[in-house]
């Protein structure tokens, strides 16, 4: 059964328009009547849009200043036609006979490739002689308007009377419920009643539109500036329905109904209209103004799942529905993006065996009505008892509706709109469900195209960013990261965790300049370049000097600022550079947070001769170490030292026991004009702190056998056993003797003990790593030393040191 069944009445529907109209005229004539006049096209005539175009001021121009419907930009409509062109409205304005356009018509005309279906179709209808105004319509009827159809526009016609487009405000005084708003300057006339509804004295009234808007509840800003801002609208009505807050009280619901003017020589153009107290009037809003009101939210709805809240929004309350379900069409499945209620349970059985995550997606070969509703790419209901699949029939057994949504010449989705029980369909639910679906299938197309991209960015900086935090000896770390939603471009924060010798872990976090591939390119090269320096052994202020000069090197204009704290887990000691950064925060395990004043050198790339002073810190066990980038603490709203106070008392009320938690908790509300990076880490203190003895190896005939004297004492004290000591003493004199033959400058042996693993370590000032033969003749005078090496030890290797080497082996005892 078909929908026209659903709602079919025993009066025709030019009958019913004719009804509908003569109370409409019946009426006190009020400045919205033209307007009314033209939704009835939407109702009786099945139009998607409808408006009137009349000679403004130029009489060579003819304006659209009235309309009801979808935003006419959807069909490729224009605010103004010449009067002379071969257009439609101007040879209906021409010649006063009526134009009917169906899809074979349009087809073959200059605006074809702007039709967004093959079912488009154009009614222009004269409203007198030749020379007279001109009504327009616009439907998605296949063949055009039909004789029903025709006959209820040329009733509508009739009926329209098109008042003479003064601007308000040019002569007399305003009413007191009404505003002019010039588009070029702001300046703004109101009426004594709308002043008194913000609140404002008429003397202390500015004339600013933006004293108005600053006592808009936020939250409506968007949706308020997307009529009352030239760029985002069309000639033709506008109704809004806002808040403004009040002092000591909740705030005041008005609604906004506004026509914008065009303007001409000299003359700029208006936006004319009304606000009034919408408290009492909220329970009786048009079908209209609901479709206003989608279209204001989808115009801010940033992601796919936004464009389906507000969808559900729209429609879920007025329509009584049970359930309704938004979903994008991927190749032959629908992928849904909201589901309300969000319960598997609410939604058929076939739905939820294919439920995967919280993005369910069902077949569309597996509802063939659905399929053929697709193809059509109109909107459908079926009534209670209709033979539908079960995938379908359960979603709305009470009654179901369909809604293709359009985006261009594709189909973007659908929505799935289901009742319980039996629901008698209005007249007008198909204009109000045919409207929402080409507002949503735009939307929808909008934010497919945006969430993919903040994917690609969002993979982007992943790939660029730690993949996850290394095991610390005696600590743990969490880190976090919040890309901006201010844009599509890629940030340039960093952080990064680098575990070194001698249980020392580097705990590093920058920010490059800008949003954009170069400051992500250079945010990747430097966080390469300090891991480099770091692992090499260089102190901190050296580690961070010298990506200073690499930045400087690379001729970049843009620099970054950096925070690099150097933390010895044994003894619970640190030391913080700070390049341009902001101050680390510590929370002491008493419970107290303090922001440690470090003095800081300028940020990397500004300065070549900069100095990096280090700063101590001491960490006790249970101290957390917050590190953070200036998106976290700082915003238009508050300035970077009220952050910072704010990061340290909430870091001081959080539990240290659940670090993860506490950053989750540290970024809720973050300001998301920029992007965030958050470094925790909670030092714990060492379980078993390594026994650690060095000596300087000394250039001189005996060193090698003082180094073996020196080992001995050492492992002896230790309570190394015999079999262990002889096996150090062999590798001390070949690692030692290998340095002193090899290399120059100083030679240092380092002796370590941890949990009874033996590290034996020689260090020299070669960067060159030995190399282990891969055969020796028995003629050979060398190189057997590398072999013995890696005959008695477990394990062995060589790290950067400062600009040299350390040539390691480590000795496990056997049982």
């Amino acid at each position: 059964m078909s929908e026209g069944a659903a709602i079919s009445g025993t009066r025709t529907a030019p009958e019913r328009a004719e009804l509908a109209l003569a109370s409409l005229m019946a009426s006190p004539a009020t400045p919205d009547r033209l307007r009314r006049l033209l939704e009835q096209a939407l109702v009786f005539a099945g139009a998607s849009f409808a408006g009137v175009y009349t000679p403004g001021d130029d009489p060579t121009q003819l304006c659209l200043i009235e309309s009801a419907g979808l935003p006419r930009t959807l069909y490729g409509l224009r605010d103004c036609y010449p009067a002379a062109g071969a257009s439609p409205v101007a040879e209906a304005h021409r010649t006063g006979r009526p134009r009917w356009l169906g899809p074979a018509e349009l087809a073959g005309g200059p605006d074809a490739r702007r039709t967004p279906s093959p079912d488009f179709s154009v009614a222009v209808l004269p409203l007198g002689p030749a020379g007279a105004d001109c009504l327009l319509a616009v439907g998605e009827h296949p063949g055009g308007f039909g004789t029903d159809e025709r006959a209820c526009l040329e009733l509508i016609a009739r009926a329209v009377a098109v008042p003479a487009p003064a601007a308000v405000g040019d002569t007399g005084e305003l009413p007191a419920d009404a505003f002019s708003l010039a588009m070029d300057t702001g300046r703004v006339e109101v009426g004594e009643a709308i002043l008194r509804l913000f609140g404002i004295d008429r003397d202390g009234f500015d004339g600013r539109v933006e004293t108005l808007l600053g006592r808009a509840v936020p939250e409506d800003l968007p949706a308020l500036m997307s009529v009352v801002e030239a760029d985002h609208m069309s000639i033709g009505d506008r109704e809004l329905e806002f808040r403004i807050r009040q002092p000591g009280g909740p705030p005041k619901w008005l609604r906004l109904r506004g026509r914008l003017q065009p303007g001409g020589e000299g003359r700029p153009a208006r936006l004319v209209g009304t606000v009034v107290d919408a408290s009492t009037l909220r329970a009786d809003v048009t079908d209209v103004a609901r479709v206003q009101r989608l279209a204001a939210a989808l115009a801010t709805a940033g992601t796919v799942k936004d464009v389906g809240q507000a969808v559900v929004a729209a429609l879920r309350k007025p329509l009584q529905a049970d359930r309704i379900a938004l979903a994008e069409l991927e190749n032959d499945r629908l992928v849904v993006t909201v589901l309300d209620p969000p319960e598997p349970e609410a939604w058929p059985e076939v739905w939820r065996s294919e439920w995967r995550t919280e993005w369910p997606d069902a077949p569309v070969r597996a509802m063939p009505t659905l399929a053929a509703a697709l193809r059509e790419g109109r909107a459908r209901i079926w009534p209670a008892g209709s033979p539908l699949e079960p995938a379908l029939a359960e979603v709305g057994p009470g009654g179901l509706a369909v809604l293709p949504l359009p985006a261009g010449s594709r189909m973007a989705g659908a929505c799935l709109i289901g009742w319980d029980r039996p629901h008698e369909f209005a007249a007008d639910e198909r204009a109000l469900l045919t409207a929402c679906a080409g507002l949503a299938g735009q939307a929808l197309l909008r934010a497919h195209a945006f969430d993919a991209e903040h994917e690609l960015v969002g993979m982007l900086q992943r790939t660029l960013l730690p993949r996850r935090l290394p095991r610390l000896p005696g600590a743990v770390a969490v880190a976090r990261y919040l890309p901006t939603t201010a844009g599509l471009e890629v940030g340039g924060d960093w952080y990064d965790v680098i575990p070194l010798a001698d249980n020392h872990v580097a705990l590093v976090i920058g920010d490059v300049q800008g949003h954009n591939a170069g400051a992500a390119t250079l945010m990747g090269q430097m966080r390469t370049a300090l891991r480099a320096y770091a692992a090499e052994g260089h102190a901190p202020d050296v580690v961070v000097a010298l990506a200073n000069r690499l930045l400087l090197d690379m001729e970049t204009d843009l620099f970054a600022t950096c925070g690099y704290v150097d933390v010895d887990m044994e003894e619970g000691t640190a030391w913080c550079v700070r390049a341009g950064h902001l101050q680390p925060v510590l929370r002491h395990p008493d419970g107290t947070a303090e922001i440690v004043h470090a003095e800081g050198g300028p940020p990397l790339g500004v300065l070549a001769q900069a100095e990096f002073p280090m700063t101590p810190l001491r960490l006790q066990p249970g101290t957390v170490l917050a590190l953070t980038t200036d998106g976290l603490v700082e915003s238009p709203g508050a300035d970077l030292d009220a952050g910072m106070d704010r990061l340290a008392r909430e870091l001081a009320a959080a539990d240290p026991a659940h670090l993860g938690l506490v950053a989750d908790a540290l970024l809720t509300g973050a300001h998301r004009g920029d992007d965030v990076a958050l470094l925790l880490m909670r030092y714990d203190g060492m379980a078993v702190r390594p026994l650690r003895e060095s000596w300087t190896v000394w250039r001189v005939p005996e060193a090698v056998r003082h180094a073996r004297r020196f080992t001995r004492r050492t492992l002896r004290a230790w309570g190394v056993s015999p079999d262990t000591l002889d096996a150090a003493l062999l590798v001390v004199s070949e690692l030692v003797t290998n340095a002193l033959v090899h290399t120059g400058g100083q030679v240092r042996l380092d002796l370590s003990l941890v949990n009874h693993r033996l590290r034996l370590a020689v260090a020299d000032s070669s960067p060159r790593s030995p190399v282990k033969p891969t055969s020796i003749g028995w003629e050979a005078t060398g190189g057997r030393g590398i072999l013995l090496v890696e005959a008695v030890s477990a394990a062995w290797g060589t790290v950067p040191v400062s600009g040299g080497k350390q040539v390691w082996a480590d000795l496990v005892p056997d049982g």
